[in-house]
């Protein structure tokens, strides 16, 4: 098995043309079920705007997070709203939740978590591309 240090230094000693004729005639490598199931988990938590800012107020905070108290002050968000969408983002993998002192509960955002979930989409980008979009860059 090739390393993805070793990968990554060959990909990027080729030119675009050929590492996209490579990429298109080499047999492509299906997310497993499980990868699957866990994607559409995370990205259904995310299937609301609520949610979806509670989780982009967590990355802004960066892995201290914030406590449960700022932020529903910060996302507008109160009490037992809060509470039923910070638990679906915690049962999707997206936040954790820990306690601090007797009563302050800090919710920080599961960086590993909202990394993987943008490699998933990444990964194959523009693999069936005759030409790769040079605007971005490629999984």
């Amino acid at each position: 098995m090739v390393s993805s240090a070793h990968f990554e230094t060959f990909r990027n000693e080729l030119d675009a043309a050929n590492h996209f004729y490579i990429s298109k005639t080499m047999k492509m490598n299906p997310a497993s079920p499980h990868d699957l199931a866990l994607a559409a988990a995370r990205f259904a938590a995310l299937g609301s705007e609520q949610r979806l800012q509670v989780l982009r107020l967590l990355v802004r905070a960066g892995p201290d997070g914030l406590t449960i108290g700022t932020l529903g002050d910060r996302a507008g968000i109160t009490g037992s709203t809060l509470t039923h969408h910070l638990k679906l983002l915690v049962a999707a993998g997206l936040v954790r939740q820990q306690r601090q002192g007797r009563s302050t509960i800090c919710a920080a955002v599961s960086h590993d978590a909202v990394q993987d979930l943008s490699e998933f989409l990444m990964t194959e980008c523009c693999a069936d591309a005759a030409v790769p979009c040079p605007d971005h860059p490629h999984g």
